[in-house]
């Protein structure tokens, strides 16, 4: 089954949303990462520091800059408390099924729950502030596609051009995506976002619902009974390739 592509237009706010999330399974089924100091957490601290070191009057000129070389008319705008709001686009890169909430009431009245595979390559658009985060731009994400999976088991990684060369960097939860885009300008080709499912770890099964993990017995039972489909085909050719070669050296009786 696959996600309807005309529900993924138009964009998102997130300047009023709740700072409240609710999870439905443990948010902790992934390994710690190691202490080791890596490329992306020196990433991290710079741009950590950058937000510090930056006053706001250069805040304001790097907003009026970015205003004046974007070519879409998602321009950022400077509030007088100086938090600033603007857009940011992230691309859908999911390749697992994801369990969204239906329309349809089972019995005890509760809203039904089916997995679906949302279309990989799509763009959202998001209006989010200055102070919003990485993890608070997953939970905006996911409720826009009505997703009930827990958050934590979604990254959200920046895809960023340095020396003709392509990275991709996972971002911490606590990042704040609209400064990343503001210090990159708004040119994807130098900056962009992708939604992901979490890499590290080894999954936690029991951190997943009952709903869940009955989607996955089902894709898993149908993802089977193709691979046996095929492997029965590939036999048979196989049978009626040699009964034709017998029949050719036995020559006609």
């Amino acid at each position: 089954m696959t996600w309807n592509s005309t529900m993924s237009s138009g964009y998102s706010s997130l300047e009023e949303d709740s700072e409240e999330y609710f999870f439905t399974a443990r948010t902790s089924f992934f390994k710690k990462p190691s202490g080791k100091v890596t490329a992306e957490s020196k990433d991290v601290e710079k741009d950590r520091r950058l937000r510090t070191e930056f006053s706001r009057e250069e805040i304001r000129q790097k907003i009026e800059l970015y205003n004046s070389m974007t070519k879409d008319h998602l321009k950022m705008t400077l509030g007088h408390t100086g938090v600033y709001t603007g857009f940011i686009k992230v691309q859908m890169d999911l390749r697992r099924p994801v369990t969204v909430r239906g329309g349809q009431r089972v019995a005890g009245g509760a809203v039904g729950q089916e997995a679906f595979y949302l279309p990989r390559g799509v763009t959202n658009t998001l209006h989010v502030s200055s102070n919003n985060t990485v993890k608070q731009v997953i939970v905006a994400l996911l409720n826009k596609f009505t997703v009930a999976d827990n958050p934590a088991k979604y990254a959200l990684y920046k895809r960023y051009r340095r020396e003709e060369q392509v990275y991709v960097c996972k971002l911490a939860d606590g990042e704040q995506p609209l400064f990343l885009r503001l210090v990159a300008g708004p040119n994807d080709d130098t900056l962009s976002f992708v939604l992901r499912e979490q890499q590290t770890g080894e999954v936690m099964w029991d951190a997943f619902s009952i709903p869940e993990l009955r989607n996955f017995l089902r894709i898993l039972d149908k993802e089977e009974e193709e691979q046996r489909e095929a492997v029965i085909r590939r036999y048979d050719n196989y049978r009626q390739r040699l009964q034709e070669a017998l029949r050719e050296v036995r020559g006609p009786s």
